[in-house]
């Protein structure tokens, strides 16, 4: 495991001398832009652990992706190898379904403090959920990025996140009320608190996500990577791309339906993946959206 390995994987070519606010943007922005937000290893039989050697070769070594826990584990690596200040913290997600906050902690961030300023980085949300910037964590400030408006606020020592989005263009219209699409204009994402965290805290997670008929990551094949103009997702058969801004406070989400024998080219040609064994996609309505 080096850090010039994983620079090589995401593309870097910047300093590495710097431990500020800038360095830390351009390091982030390469990962989310070259690592996807993947779950596909529940969908072809393989087992998703969180030793960070084995989320390195994954990642690094096999090109692949990952889940928060895996991408932001990674990440933290990379950024105290680097010598910034950064610690691990735990959020519940927001379930749109059951409009309310999940009870179980399921979502790993990083926290990186810069010249006594703290910082949320959080490269593994995927969709147009995945910031693009590291967030001031400063309670009720409008934080404008591409992928729209984000705002924490904090109540009681309890930190919400949430964003604002730009109305959406649908071209092809057989699409425009799909369940992936997000009806609402501002959305909740997840809440946490300032305690710090273990990977060892998110063990059960790890499994039961990965495991429950309940969860998420069992119903849904997902695939998601940022790009420069907004970013692609693969969620079963359907094909999302997203640019951002394509008119003037307008985002563009371009729908299409694969067939089974397109997943594997498509995977490689629009998430550079390669998978190892044969994917079976799943796509059970409900509960995420784009």
């Amino acid at each position: 495991m080096n850090l010039e390995e994983y620079f090589a994987r995401t593309g870097y070519k910047g300093s590495t001398e710097k431990q500020d606010l800038e360095t830390l943007t351009d390091i982030f922005q390469h990962h989310i832009r070259a690592v996807p937000f993947e779950n596909l290893s529940i969908h072809c039989g393989e087992k998703i652990t969180l030793e960070l050697e084995h989320v390195y070769n994954k990642i690094v070594r096999r090109k692949r992706g990952g889940w928060c826990m895996e991408n932001n584990q990674l990440l933290g690596w990379v950024l105290k190898g680097l010598g910034y200040d950064t610690s691990f913290l735990g959020a519940y997600v927001f379930n749109p379904q059951q409009n309310a906050y999940a009870t179980l902690m399921t979502h790993l961030v990083v926290k990186v403090v810069i010249d006594g300023k703290a910082y949320i980085v959080d490269g593994g949300f995927g969709v147009s959920y995945q910031m693009w910037q590291p967030m001031e964590l400063v309670s009720g400030k409008d934080q404008p990025q591409a992928p729209g408006v984000f705002r924490f606020t904090e109540k009681n020592g309890v930190w919400y996140l949430e964003k604002m989005r730009r109305k959406q263009y649908i071209p092809n219209q057989s699409f425009s009320n799909s369940d992936l699409l997000e009806k609402k204009e501002c959305r909740k994402v997840y809440m946490f608190s300032l305690e710090p965290r273990t990977v060892e805290d998110f063990r059960f997670q790890c499994t039961y996500l990965q495991t429950s008929p309940d969860s998420l990551f069992t119903k849904k094949s997902i695939c998601t990577l940022q790009t420069a103009e907004g970013f692609r997702a693969l969620i079963g058969w359907t094909l999302t791309e997203t640019t951002y801004n394509y008119k003037e406070n307008m985002d563009l989400v371009e729908f299409v339906t694969l067939e089974d024998e397109e997943v594997e080219k498509t995977l490689k040609e629009k998430f550079n993946i390669t998978l190892e064994r044969k994917l079976v996609p799943i796509n059970v309505k409900g509960s995420y959206t784009i």
